[in-house]
């Protein structure tokens, strides 16, 4: 029995041997198979992993902060208040604001008065004229973007809008519309960036207070035309990425929004304009948005020597607007719209002369500046927000 097991046990050995020896030969001549090299085998390579779906596209997005005020009515008592020895400064007027001005991108305001010079006479109601010293008090606080088209450009004929046109000129940080000094310049649009954002300002009045442009000379102030403004913003719509319209428009001392204004406004909607700001009635009238154009009807007064609290209360408005560039596609939106107030407080009363003109954000009011103060607030803010639950309430500090 046990010879029988050592025998199997031999055969089995015999076998395992035979199999590993012919493996060996089967190895040896199947190498004879493959080129010869002389080089070394190389490294395995890494796999590169490849993601699943496209690439993500490339997103780029900026910012730009504005802030929007309304009319510098520079009447009499404003400018002799500013009055020195050698001229005329208006900046303590100012002090109050510019800080919150100085912290915005684009700063907007209307300058009523044409600003003619001293030189040519300084002048107040009914036909206008300012010194150049207030545009520099203005720039001063931060102010870059001014309307020029109101019912009282032409106060003074050709030869203030000349002056006042070389005056914006020599702002070269300040983009100031809606009066040339020749119908070329008209025709050329200033085109400004800011972190990234292309932007320019058209204006235009519909009133003039009856006075007529001289022949030939239509440059010297952008009346509405709703052909005409078709044209310019044509013209421009594609150089800009933010196209802002400033409309002297509506009826003085209403806080209403007339059917001319909300015709005309829904007009420049449907042209492509991002922003409106309206001027004119001298006092606060709604925001709104008309798709994605953003509509202020009217800011009213920012600094004036008007009687009755709601001459002397001004809106205030805000908004940021957002770019995204997507695989070289871009489109812009208007984000955060806010709004308050801003009231001009000076002593004295119009018999006996008005003085130390300031202006005063209205949470830094108290009551011996403003007796009932909030009262006040709360129903200006009322109008100016109007019905639309997209503006949020502006704050400043205190």
């Amino acid at each position: 029995m046990k010879e029988k097991k050592r025998l199997k046990l031999r055969r089995n050995l015999i076998t395992f041997v035979l199999l590993i020896t012919l493996g060996i030969s089967l190895g040896v001549g199947l190498s004879f198979l493959t080129p010869f090299s002389s080089k070394p085998e190389s490294e395995p390579q890494p796999v590169e992993a490849v993601p699943f779906g496209p690439m993500p596209p490339s997103v780029m997005e900026s910012e730009a902060s504005m802030i929007m005020v309304g009319d510098a009515l520079i009447h009499e008592a404003v400018y002799n208040d500013a009055k020195t020895s050698d001229g005329y400064a208006f900046t303590s007027m100012l002090e109050n604001i510019k800080p919150v001005i100085d912290s915005y991108d684009i700063a907007y305001y209307n300058q009523e008065t044409i600003l003619g010079g001293s030189a040519l006479g300084l002048s107040t109601y009914p036909c206008f004229n300012s010194p150049y010293e207030v545009g520099d008090a203005f720039v001063d606080a931060g102010f870059n973007l001014v309307s020029l088209s109101t019912n009282h450009t032409l106060d003074r004929g050709e030869k203030a809008i000349l002056n006042s046109r070389n005056y914006w000129n020599n702002q070269k940080e300040v983009l100031a519309s809606g009066s040339y000094a020749s119908m070329e310049e008209r025709n050329t649009p200033v085109i400004k960036k800011v972190n990234g954002i292309t932007y320019t300002m058209l204006s235009y009045t519909t009133t003039t207070n009856g006075l007529k442009i001289p022949a030939g000379k239509d440059y010297l102030l952008n009346i509405y035309d709703a052909e005409t403004v078709k044209k310019d913003i044509e013209a421009v719509r594609d150089k800009v990425d933010v196209l802002i319209v400033s409309m002297h428009w509506g009826t003085e001392y209403d806080f209403g929004v007339s059917k001319e204004q909300r015709e005309i406004a829904t007009y420049l909607s449907s042209l492509g304009v991002n922003l409106i700001i309206g001027t004119h009635p001298h006092v606060v009238e709604p925001i709104e948005f008309i798709g994605d154009t953003m509509v202020i009807y009217s800011l009213g007064n920012f600094i004036s020597a008007q009687q009755g609290v709601e001459r002397l209360t001004g809106g205030v408005a805000a908004v940021t607007f957002k770019k995204v560039t997507e695989n070289g596609k871009s489109t812009v939106t208007l984000e955060n719209p806010a709004c308050n107030l801003v009231y001009t407080y000076s002593k004295g009363t119009s018999s006996t002369g008005r003085y130390d003109f300031k202006l005063y954000w209205y949470s830094q009011l108290k009551e011996s500046l403003l007796p009932n103060y909030e009262t006040y607030y709360n129903k200006y803010m009322n109008i100016l927000k109007g019905s639309s639950e997209r503006i949020s309430v502006l704050t400043f500090p205190e």
